[in-house]
């Protein structure tokens, strides 16, 4: 126990302190490294002993290319600002933010920002001192409430270090990404903003902040005009801009190059276009601080800004590694200038007002230039008036960036509709919820998410003594009851109570004492529909049902599960994900079949097998059948856009017809188009409500860590229902079945496969044996009535069953010589989850029987649900 003096400096504000105290010092560090870092390699790119013609192509190329290369390689995550990243974290949107991150975009940004390309490092920094603070509240595990508080004080002091400008940094996040005015989070980001600008300041320079004389800057009426034009101006370029990079990100998709390709090429343009035009080579501050003097002509002002334009464009288009900050200001900083030389032209043609001694100079027109365009673009006017108000210092510039930024902005929204990062996230498939949402992790859950998948259920013809065992050898306190596969009831230890005290003629069946037509949920209603039942009804339970079958049952033990899970952050990085696969083609039956059971169907060369033993069990569970072709298509392009070809879907689709037709099965077929195939068959599990899963296996894989390739292995690991891999024999008969078992419930759930599975043979013959590993008399005993009990349900398939118990070491090698002397046709093992992949593991039981032997091996996986623990 610690000592009571120490207790506290462990409150919960004092480590909010020191937590931001460390955010805001590593972030200042780490911009004062890139901002160092950007510089030293652009003094390497000048001081080179090549002439300028091969160098800056060269650099440029060169540069690029390495730098899209990490990050294509180690963190896919830092292309770009960063900036978005940002806000899906903050939105509770899968999307990682670690050490990994922070370094990988550190390197990049330094490599594409000094090799040319045009873009800014305040950007990055905001995604540095976010995935850092996210690094932090790892090391230090805490609620995913607060680590949110911690990442948008990580952004606030990235910016604050940035821009040499702490306000800024508090009011972005307040803004723009978070919009949150708790006192907690507040207080951290304000204590971490001014730290890493104090560090960022002592160690890294002035930065982009401007030096400006007070009596440069000023305003008259004659002024309003014209800072109105520039406040037009400004909002219509901007939106062009924000649509321009939209634009350009949509060109690069076209093309199917990698990111390192992309960035090198972008590169390699800049670097040929600052030979011809020196200007549009020089850095973001040098070219700022040259347009805000106004010693340049408009001719080259001009110029500067187109190329700015378009290179900024070209280089966030290839999806490098840098912002739209900088640009943005130098690109305001020209369009400002332009404004004040057209004013005093303007103003010259009027003969005795030519030229006013009290119009605004240059100076002016070209920072309320650089507010208003910042405002356009990234649609945040108060940061924008106080970052150049924190650059200059100056208070006389309030009210002309006021009206600039202001019309900038309201111009801006109205053309281009909404906050850039938002609409950057949309386009790559990430939708955030308002704000009131986005702070509630719960508001978009649906029954569907947290029902238990796998229900025990009892039928509705049984009787009282039936009922009261099955309570015994369950924990639960309550089943739903059902009648040919519809619900019917539901009951719970208290009607069994009530039944017990009665008296009646017989034992009473379970319809005489249920609760009938129970309230229930479909799997579409939300979770605060759901707690206003279980507490209006003052019920523990409700089944969920779609349509007339039961697909699940939500408990309060599964909301306060999903809730533990939560604040203990185990839901908080899902890492990089695909894109959700696009449905192409679907045919639907109707829904008449007490389950569903799906079928991944690939090959038309396999596919009949699959077919045939999926159909078998199908019909003997009374499931309908769902076949799902997946074409993958490459990462580069979204499913939705994918150009699919259905001509090697048809021929499946006609097998599973033909079959279908024959066995008067009811067939759901679809086509779906989708980056990865395992990811794509457990979405179809949980939209379709999937009770079974047939896969088919046929070769032990190479690659290490996988045990019967990708798509399998994903089945195995995630799949919440129970799964069947089938490894097909050389010899594709089904009349001798060879069945090892231990009598647990991973072999009750393959045995309860066995009346379809028997129906695909004639004569069939099965053979139950249990292999020991110690020889004991009395164990041998327990084992031979064990299979004797097993095997007496078997006699109602009107097969042979034969019992065996073998004493042997190595159990894989006693299966493979017993199939061999048997010459079984096939054989069927049973695991659960953890057990089937320990086990294939350590090359023992039961993928090792499958790659010795010829026989058909079907491993079957019961469901997560009903796995122990």
């Amino acid at each position: 126990m610690l000592p009571k003096r120490l207790e506290p400096f462990l409150s919960r504000k004092r480590a909010a302190i020191l937590e931001a105290c460390i955010i805001g010092v590593v972030s200042g560090l780490a911009a004062v490294f890139l901002k160092q870092g950007v510089e030293w390699l652009t003094l390497q790119r000048v001081s080179l002993a090549l002439p300028l013609w091969l160098m800056l192509p060269l650099m440029g190329l060169l540069g690029g290319w390495l730098s899209g290369w990490l990050v294509e390689r180690l963190a896919p995550e830092a292309a770009g600002s960063g900036i978005p990243q940002v806000k899906a974290a903050l939105g509770f949107a899968p999307m990682a933010l670690n050490l990994r991150v922070a370094l990988v975009k550190l390197t990049s940004t330094v490599l594409a920002l000094g090799s040319g390309l045009s873009l800014g490092r305040q950007g990055p920094t905001v995604q540095i001192g976010a995935a850092l603070a996210a690094q932090l509240s790892r090391w230090v595990p805490t609620s995913p409430e607060y680590r949110r508080q911690l990442i948008s004080a990580g952004a606030a002091a990235g910016l604050a270090a940035g821009f040499n400008a702490p306000i800024s940094g508090i009011l972005f996040v307040v803004e723009e990404l978070l919009q949150d005015f708790s006192g907690l989070t507040l207080g951290s980001a304000i204590l971490a903003s001014f730290i890493g600008a104090v560090v960022s300041r002592l160690l890294g320079g002035q930065g982009l902040n401007l030096v400006i004389d007070a009596p440069s800057v000023g305003l008259s009426v004659r002024d309003l005009p014209f800072l109105i034009v520039l406040g037009v101006l400004a909002g219509f370029l901007g939106a062009g801009f924000s649509r321009g990079i939209f634009a350009s990100l949509q060109f690069f998709r076209r093309f199917k190059l990698g990111l390192a390709q992309r960035v090198g090429l972008a590169g390699l343009i800049t670097g040929v276009v600052g030979v011809f035009l020196p200007i549009a080579a020089a850095d973001n501050t040098g070219l700022q601080e040259f347009l805000v003097t106004g010693a340049a002509s408009w001719q080259l002002i001009a110029i500067a800004f187109v190329s700015k334009f378009l290179l900024t464009l070209l280089a966030y288009g290839a999806g490098a590694a840098g912002g739209i900050f900088a640009p943005s200001l130098v690109l305001g900083s020209a369009l400002g200038c332009l404004v004040s030389f057209l004013a005093q032209a303007t103003y010259s043609g009027f003969g005795a007002w030519a030229p006013p001694a009290d119009l605004a100079s240059t100076t002016t027109y070209a920072l309320t230039g650089m507010g208003a365009f910042f405002s356009a673009v990234t649609g945040v006017p108060i940061t924008a008036i106080v970052i150049v108000f924190e650059m200059t210092a100056s208070f006389n510039l309030v009210l002309p960036l006021m009206i600039g930024s202001g019309i900038a902005y309201l111009i801006a929204d109205r053309v281009a509709n909404g906050s850039i990062y938002s609409r950057l996230l949309a386009w790559q498939g990430i939708h955030l919820e308002p704000v009131p949402q986005a702070n509630n992790p719960w508001a978009n859950l649906k029954a569907a998410d947290l029902m238990q998948r796998r229900v025990e259920t009892l039928s509705s013809q049984i009787t009282l003594p039936e009922v009261v065992q099955a309570f015994s050898r369950s924990h639960h306190r309550g089943f739903p009851v059902l009648d040919a596969g519809r619900l019917v009831g539901i009951v719970t230890q208290t009607d069994l109570s009530e039944v017990a005290t009665g008296s009646s003629e017989g034992p009473p069946k379970l319809a005489d004492f249920m609760t009938p037509n129970p309230v229930s949920v479909g799997p579409e209603a939300s979770l605060t529909h759901v707690l206003y039942l279980l507490n209006r009804l003052k019920i523990s339970r409700l089944p969920v049902v779609d349509g007339v079958k039961l697909v699940g049952i939500i408990t309060r033990a599964d909301i306060i599960r999903a809730e533990s899970d939560q604040v203990s952050g185990q839901l908080v990085e899902p890492g990089p994900q695909a894109e959700p696969s696009y449905v192409v083609y679907q045919r639907r039956a109707p829904a008449v079949g007490q389950g569903r059971l799906l079928l991944p169907l690939s090959d038309p060369k396999t596919a009949p097998l699959l077919l045939k033993i999926g159909g078998a069990i199908a019909k003997a569970k009374h499931y309908e059948l769902e076949c799902v072709h997946i074409v993958q298509v490459p990462r580069s392009t979204p499913p939705a856009e994918a150009a699919v070809n259905l001509k090697y879907s048809e021929p499946l689709q006609q097998l599973a017809t033909a079959y279908a037709q024959r066995n008067g099965l009811p067939l759901h077929f679809q086509v779906r188009a989708a980056h990865e195939v395992g990811r794509t068959l457990l979405e179809v599990i949980k939209e379709r409500h999937i009770d079974l899963v047939l896969a088919g296996w046929h070769r032990q894989p190479t690659t290490p860590g996988r045990i019967m390739g990708v798509v399998v292995d994903t089945l195995i690991r995630q799949a919440p229902c129970p799964v069947i891999v089938v490894r097909p024999g050389q010899d594709l008969q089904f009349n001798r079945w060879l069945i090892p078992t231990a009598g647990g419930p991973n072999s009750q759930a393959a045995l309860q496969l066995l009346p379809g599975l028997v129906s695909l043979g004639e004569a069939t013959d099965i053979r139950l044996c249990c292999v020991s590993k110690r020889p004991s008399d009395q164990l041998q005993i327990h084992e031979e009535q064990l299979l004797v009990e097993m095997a007496t349900p078997l006699k109602s398939l009107h097969c042979s069953v034969k019992c065996l118990v073998i004493q042997q070491e190595e159990i894989a090698e006693a299966v493979v010589k017993l199939a061999q002397h048997y010459q079984s046709d096939a054989i069927l093992v049973g695991a659960s989850r953890e057990g089937l992949l320990s086990q294939v593991l350590k090359g023992n039981i039961p993928l090792e029987i499958a790659n010795r032997t010829n026989a058909t091996v079907v491993l079957v996986r019961q469901s997560v649900d009903s796995e122990p623990g």
